[in-house]
């Protein structure tokens, strides 16, 4: 079955992690007759954790995607991650979404991962609802958690479903749309009760009055005509409330929040009922604007009979199955077998078979409709592609992933692994593009950056698992150099006798400090002293011999060497002698040149909330940061600080940013030159290398 848009709601769920997202789609599942049993994160059966890694470490790590019909709606479920190491994973369902519900717990109330989740909804202009979860726990607290939501999202948070509170626990759930009591039995079904009076929690914070007046205020502001009929005093009629609130959630002036327990499925009918009549289809949504051939900004239309434009949102490698395409289709109709062009990468490419997804299960259809997500499998495309047709060739922005900011050189454990190396890591790189991976042209390692530590052992283990790659993660080397400060003229003399021809070579070298990683060589040698022939040999020695340095063995930079005279044999003189000579020289003249180690420095930009910029502070001076300012940020409540830091102390400063922050602070950190290390630290590095070099 084909659906159109006018019947489909795409919906991600996202959160703090454990708030309760895969538990809640589970629900969901259930309770629309897609499977027959409750599946739980702690026993590994849950129909959106199907990875073994997921399933094994009982979190969700990627973005899955379960479908099923309320209502005679079709509903494109994508559960998100979150734990902040695969926050890629929640931008891509994010970004395919029309709406975003975000979990909350009523345990633990609003976290950073909340924020995170509501802040990028916002941003990509997506409407937003609040489910409040494990509400079954009896250290839950609704209420408690709804006056956090008010004072961390504003005004626009509106409360639909709340419960009843008395002697500490959920007597029944009130629909304040309906103006209707539920009680749920053991099986999760809802019986219909008394309406309470007055106090609906045992704290006097809330009354069902004041709630239902905040509900019709919220409702008010979405329409002239209605603000008209609020200030008259007269109620409105239920379908007025379901208008102005499906108005005002479409318009982001109205966060719903509706109280759930995905265990005891309390609440479950009433979110399902509210999927349906408050959250926008894919007709109601902004338009998204993609870019023409001409790179102009262009409105697509949600229909039919536009020409095909679809996007690439997420990638998986099955070992399997092969590549799986996730694609939201914004126009037009996608086909299986029809040969469409890929203007991000400039081909034409076909389209393979084409799947609806509930979990891992597959189901194939046909084609896809605009406003529908499917799954392509064994299509040569790649995450954040656009796919149109030839007639109109559009082009949508990539999904916007947050930057890699933990790095770990990789290693194989067995000899000869590194080509099943290579290519394991080219499918996570499919799969995952917050993952970078390359190689450091200094220290020659092979270094895999991502979101943090657990980020990089669940790569490593998927690595083993997926392609029988197994290897080992190390800190990387620090790209130390070595560089001279002062001039010196030193003696540099071969000579060798062992019977027939021997080995002369005889150079007198002045070394000098320059600016520039690259030798400077110059000769000023008068009266043929050193013949011109032998000018080249002299400056190959000193180049091979710059690969190491007097102090530690480290490349040397910035070095200036100048032949000023020698003398040579005319036989036992050769390339190979004088060569050598220069490189004897070289040796005895950085040693006299006063050499130092030099460290990488980069420039850190770290954005934190403002009560944790002296925290972070002081954090970066014991770090030798040097300090170079700092600015408001575009987000309210941030701050952005600069600073000038070596690279060896900024390893794990990711983790540390994420343990002081909670996850609210980011930042970017970029190479920029070398500078001498201090004194203290040489005797350290120093012992450091040559353990590394053993």
């Amino acid at each position: 079955m084909t659906n159109n848009a006018e019947t489909i709601k795409n919906i991600a769920l996202a959160g703090h992690n454990g708030s309760g997202k895969t538990s809640l789609a589970e629900a969901l599942l259930f309770r629309a007759g897609v499977t027959e049993r409750l599946g739980k994160t702690e026993e590994g059966n849950t129909v959106c954790d199907f990875d073994p890694e997921e399933i094994k470490r009982k979190v969700s790590i990627n973005t899955s995607i379960a479908n099923f019909v309320t209502e005679g709606i079709k509903v494109n479920l994508i559960d998100t991650p979150g734990l902040f190491d695969f926050e890629g994973g929640m931008r891509e369902g994010i970004t395919a979404a029309g709406s975003v519900m975000i979990t909350v717990s009523g345990k633990s109330g609003v976290k950073v991962g909340t924020k995170k989740a509501y802040k990028f909804a916002e941003k990509l202009g997506k409407s937003r609802v609040f489910i409040v979860t494990k509400l079954d726990d009896p250290n839950a607290n609704f209420y408690n958690t709804l006056t956090e939501l008010k004072t961390a999202f504003g005004p626009t948070v509106c409360p639909v479903v709340v419960p009843v509170i008395r002697d500490g626990s959920i007597s029944s759930y009130i629909n304040l749309i309906e103006m209707k009591a539920y009680k749920y039995n053991d099986k999760g079904e809802a019986v219909e009760t008394d309406m309470p009076e007055g106090d609906i929690a045992d704290k006097m914070d809330y009354r069902l009055d004041g709630l239902i007046q905040a509900i019709s205020e919220a409702v008010a502001e979405t329409d002239d005509e209605l603000m008209e009929k609020f200030f008259e005093g007269t109620a409105f009629t239920q379908k007025e409330l379901i208008d102005g609130i499906h108005k005002g959630v479409n318009a982001g002036k109205i966060t719903p929040v509706i109280a759930t327990s995905a265990e005891s499925l309390a609440g479950i009918d009433m979110l399902l009922k509210e999927i349906s009549l408050l959250l926008p289809s894919p007709l109601e949504v902004a338009k998204p604007v993609a870019e023409d051939k001409n790179g102009d900004p262009v409105e697509i239309n949600c229909t039919v009979s536009d020409p095909l434009a679809a996007f690439v949102f997420r990638t998986t490698v099955d070992p399997f199955v092969g590549k799986m395409s996730y694609i939201k289709v914004y126009a037009g109709v996608l086909k299986s077998g029809d040969t469409v062009f890929d203007s991000t990468s400039g081909q034409n490419v076909k389209i393979g078979k084409l799947y609806n997804m509930v979990g891992k299960k597959q189901e194939e259809v046909d084609s896809a409709n605009a406003g529908d997500i499917v799954v392509a499998v064994k299509t040569d495309i790649s995450t954040s592609d656009t796919l149109c047709d030839p007639s109109r060739t559009v082009k949508f922005d990539a999904v916007q992933y947050p930057a890699p900011c933990y790095s770990m050189a990789v290693k194989a454990k067995a000899q000869g692994d590194e080509s099943k190396i290579s290519a394991g890591i080219a499918k996570l790189l499919e799969e995952d593009p917050t993952l970078k991976y390359e190689q450091d042209p200094s220290t020659t390692e092979q270094i895999l950056s991502g979101l943090g530590d657990q980020h990089l052992e669940i790569a490593a283990s998927k690595l083993k698992e997926k392609f029988g790659a197994d290897v080992v993660l190390t800190v990387p080397k620090i790209p130390y150099k070595e560089t001279i400060r002062k001039k010196v003229k030193v003696e540099g003399k071969h000579k060798k006798q062992s019977g027939g021809h021997g080995q002369y070579g005889h150079v007198w070298m002045e070394f000098e400090p320059t600016v520039g990683d690259e030798l400077v060589f110059e000769e000023r040698v008068f009266g043929g002293a050193v013949p011109k022939n032998y000018f080249p040999a002299v400056e190959k020695g000193i180049q091979e011999s710059m690969k190491k340095g007097v102090l530690a063995g480290c490349p040397v930079v910035g070095l200036k060497a100048i032949l000023v005279d020698g003398s040579y044999h005319p036989v036992d003189s050769s390339e190979m002698a004088f060569k050598t000579a220069a490189s004897i020289a070289y040796k005895e003249g950085l040693k006299q040149a006063d050499p130092v180690l030099l460290e990488p420095i980069g420039s850190l930009s770290v954005r934190v909330s403002d009560d944790k910029t002296g925290d972070v502070m002081g954090e970066l001076n014991k770090r030798r940061g040097r300090m170079l300012g700092m600015n408001p940020a575009e987000e309210e409540g941030m701050t952005e600080i600069l600073a000038d830091v070596p690279v060896r102390e900024m390893h794990d400063f990711a983790t540390y940013l994420r343990q002081t922050t909670r996850g609210l602070g980011d930042f970017t950190f970029e190479f920029v030159r070398y500078e001498q290390l201090p004194a203290n630290l040489v005797p350290e590095v120093i012992v450091s290398l040559s353990n590394d070099g053993e």
